[in-house]
């Protein structure tokens, strides 16, 4: 949206703050915005601080994310109140987790602790989940193929400018591959986004949980892989395999899971983070070449590390290597993930 239309659903919060929930002369400033349509400012009024949320109604939903937000706080989740909703105009006001991103406070010596955090919190979502009545979509075949699709069509195809026709058969073989190890994992509840930009570090039930009106039913490594391997900052590998290992030994301890073998879950973890990996990738692409935010574009080469380190790791996976070092590699600046 241009600036103007950006006012003007800036006006139309503020009028609805003010005239409906009778929050008047409040200072309200811009908190973050993210890789969708929706934005959030904070309001501070009267000693305290709230968001809101703008979401354009003709782009975005805010029904799903009240009914997540409420069916993971009743989990133990320290996610986001809402506190006031508007579907009609697209605007919800949310209790206040702060702005210390996970990101911002990562380093070798505190992730220990914060991990942690981010996994007990993981764990309850995926063992308390289950129980619950409330039912989320399906993270089925089509819509794991379809997140694929977008490293086809937008990474491959807008970004490098690539002609995929003669790619297909080995497209097509690896993303079966991808998609049917994730259909054949234990399916749990599945926030979809558990990273470090979407993590915040709060002083009391830490982590607070953000962005996770997109929640699913599925893989029961899809959040870890996006914790462990997140897009925006990277461990070394044996880290990672321990952390792995660690929450396997945890999952099944907790009744989540039946035994598996170490090596089975971890090749669950690696192909599952695979198909999240050529997923972020495509988006990253399209939020540059559709939306005009072009500064995802850096992480680009973190992420596709991720996918070099598991394609070369799998025999299976030879195809997906063979196509990043013949077609990808040639062409793809890995400083600033342009195109050469």
């Amino acid at each position: 949206m241009n600036s103007q239309q950006h006012d003007e659903r800036f006006f139309q919060l503020k009028d609805w703050l003010t005239n409906k929930l009778e929050i008047k002369d409040a200072a309200i400033v811009p908190a973050s915005g993210d890789a969708s349509f929706r934005r959030y400012f904070r309001v501070n009024f009267r000693d305290m601080s709230y968001i809101a949320m703008d979401a354009p109604p003709e782009k975005e939903d805010c029904k799903p994310f009240v009914a997540v937000a409420r069916a993971f706080a009743a989990l133990g989740l320290h996610v986001p109140e809402v506190l006031a909703e508007d579907h009609e105009q697209g605007f919800l006001l949310l209790s206040d987790l702060g702005d210390q991103q996970y990101l911002d406070h990562l380093n070798e010596i505190s992730v220990e602790g914060m991990y942690k955090d981010a996994t007990s919190a993981l764990l309850a979502l995926q063992k308390k989940g289950r129980q619950e009545s409330f039912s989320l979509p399906l993270y089925d075949h089509a819509l794991l193929w379809r997140e694929m699709e977008l490293f086809r069509d937008w990474f491959l195809g807008e970004h490098l400018g690539i002609d995929t026709a003669a790619l297909k058969d080995a497209l097509d073989t690896v993303f079966e591959l991808l998609a049917q190890s994730s259909l054949n994992q234990p399916q749990v509840w599945v926030h979809r986004d558990y990273h470090s930009r979407n993590l915040m570090q709060t002083t009391q039930n830490n982590p607070g949980v953000l962005d996770f009106q997109d929640a699913v039913f599925g893989a029961v490594t899809y959040d870890l892989a996006s914790l462990l391997r997140d897009c925006y900052v990277a461990w070394p590998i044996n880290k990672v395999e321990q952390w792995v290992e660690d929450y396997r030994l945890r999952l099944i301890k907790e009744g989540v899971i039946d035994e598996v073998s170490e090596e089975i879950f971890l090749k669950w973890f690696d192909l599952m983070g695979a198909q999240r990996h050529l997923k972020a990738i495509g988006i990253f692409a399209r939020l540059n070449h559709r939306d005009g935010k072009s500064g995802y574009l850096a992480d680009i080469p973190r992420t596709l590390n991720y996918v070099q380190q598991v394609a070369g790791k799998y025999s299976e996976l030879k195809p997906l290597q063979d196509m990043i070092e013949a077609h990808v590699l040639p062409h793809l600046d890995l400083r600033s993930g342009q195109k050469k």
